[in-house]
């Protein structure tokens, strides 16, 4: 049986939110000792610089995420999978969200807003494609 790109996207997006969870964690650990993040925790110790931006833009990607999951599995359900609406949306919501994280981290504004919409066009592309 032969995987719908879109659900195989839907797994490419799952490993973008596990590397950028991942990265996020680690610039964190680096501003914060051991002993706390072993610890319960029950004391906030705030991060900043690129550590502060990667949480922000892992946040961001939690956010949108599960509209994302439910939009492909919504399409799969539907029989909706294949078309061109789903295929370059799915293609545009991964690859935006992939290249938004490093250019957030960086600071870089303008294109970073333009990537975040590109993934949005694309995860609104899947779901309208159940509408078709």
């Amino acid at each position: 049986m032969d995987v719908a790109i879109e659900l195989k996207l839907l797994a490419a997006a799952v490993v973008v939110g596990l590397v950028q969870l991942l990265w996020a964690a680690g610039a964190a650990r680096a501003q914060q000792d051991m002993k706390w993040a072993a610890g319960p925790r029950d004391t906030p110790m705030p991060i900043s610089g690129v550590a502060a931006r990667l949480e922000r833009a892992f946040w961001n990607f939690a956010e949108t995420f599960p509209f994302f999951a439910a939009a492909v599995l919504a399409a799969a359900i539907a029989g909706k999978l294949g078309q061109p609406l789903t295929i370059w949306g799915a293609w545009a919501y991964v690859a935006g969200r992939a290249l938004y994280v490093p250019l957030y981290a960086t600071g870089v504004p303008l294109v970073r807003t333009i990537v975040w919409f590109v993934a949005m066009v694309g995860m609104l592309a899947v779901l309208a494609a159940l509408f078709r």
